[in-house]
């Protein structure tokens, strides 16, 4: 059965269409990964709107909005829906009638469901005060209804994330903090949470809000690979178990292993480590460049006058050779060559451990083009 053949069957028997459409969808072994979740937001895409026009019929200023994962276009099998109703407040009672209209069928299959009905006024003012709420609704997406009134609200959330992101990108920093000394290191633990555990996809979503901010943005390398790997697994984890989870317990890990076509739980758990220290990695460099932004952007006017007009020069501290401390990071010196110096790489290694430090991405960089083979 095609994807178009899928969603027909979807379009044209309901509820009870829909929930054989979904079951059809997951259990085709010929698609997995971003093509399946993608698949599936689309036929649910296809479902929502369904109920969406034969409610809102004659009904103007409303829309049905995707937010979160769901609006990123990224359902596992047992995603949470996460959805707004959007509305201009002129049928307050009418909107009301639509939102029973949606919602009713979602739960009655079973289907979790994080739902709001807002005005987009009423949604900005909720961003402002909640972060996650801010958040979820940076990934939201149009589904049905009004095109217009989705796409002003995207604009004035993208508008005040970013004026406020001196603000708010400290509150998030936070939060990931907070959970990562809750959650442990996702790389180092046996049982590990995809989704909370430090290097986890919290922390690759917390990594694209920090990016839309137009403040920092993170290492490329590697990072979309990762993010992909985790969700890959997720999904994975929930046919496997059936149930809503992201922990990775170890009596499912030879399951989701064999679901990946993986060798053994081993395999498995050297792929989910190695994603989770590419997101760790990239989520340690993109927090310093957020403190040095927003570090300058504390420095008065005046005072950048008195230092002489321009950005004063950072303090350079010896700790081997070649390899100096800056601004909190682990960096070459301006003498070193990489190119005649194979031995670099161990010693900047070294001093970084030494001194607490991380090394720089510039310096790793630099020596992982320039530095030849260990003798």
């Amino acid at each position: 059965m095609t994807s178009t053949d899928v969603r027909t069957e979807a379009e044209d028997s309901g509820p009870s269409g829909y929930a054989a459409a979904r079951l059809r969808l997951l259990q085709e072994e010929a698609r997995s990964g971003p093509p399946r979740r993608a698949a599936l937001a689309e036929l649910t895409d296809d479902w929502l709107s369904g109920l969406f026009d034969a409610g809102a019929e004659g009904l103007r200023g409303v829309s049905l909005v995707a937010v979160g994962g769901y609006g990123r276009g990224e359902l596992s099998p047992r995603s949470d829906l996460d959805l707004l109703l959007l509305h201009d407040g002129s049928d307050q009672d009418a909107v009301a009638a639509l939102a029973d209209r949606i919602w009713y069928p979602v739960w009655d299959l079973g289907l979790a469901l994080d739902h709001s009905v807002r005005t987009p006024a009423e949604a900005r003012k909720t961003a402002g005060e909640d972060l996650k709420v801010q958040l979820g609704l940076l990934d939201a997406r149009h589904v049905a209804g009004d095109l217009g009134l989705t796409a002003g609200l995207r604009t004035a959330v993208l508008a005040d994330w970013r004026n406020q992101a001196p603000k708010r990108l400290p509150e998030l920093q936070e939060l990931c903090a907070e959970r990562a000394e809750r959650q442990g290191e996702l790389q180092y633990l046996l049982e590990p949470d995809l989704k909370e555990a430090r290097g986890g996809l919290r922390d690759a979503t917390a990594l694209r809000a920090v990016a839309a901010s137009w403040l920092a943005d993170a290492p490329r390398e590697g990072l979309a690979e990762a993010r992909r790997r985790l969700l890959d697994v997720r999904d994975a984890l929930h046919l496997t178990t059936g149930r809503a989870t992201d922990r990775l317990a170890l009596q499912e890990q030879d399951q989701v292993a064999a679901e990946l076509g993986l060798l053994d739980a081993d395999t498995l758990l050297r792929q989910v480590y190695e994603a989770a220290r590419v997101i760790s990695y990239a989520s340690d460099v993109t927090w310093r460049e957020v403190g040095r932004v927003l570090r300058s952007r504390a420095v008065r006017p005046r005072l950048r006058a008195m230092l002489g007009g321009g950005k004063p020069t950072a303090e350079r501290s010896p700790l081997a050779e070649g390899v100096v401390e800056q601004d909190g990071e682990v960096v070459l010196a301006r003498a070193a060559r990489p190119e005649r110096d194979p031995v670099l790489p161990l010693r900047a290694a070294a001093a970084a451990a030494q001194a607490g430090l991380p090394l720089s991405l510039h310096a790793v960089r630099r020596m992982a083009a320039a530095t030849r083979p260990l003798p």
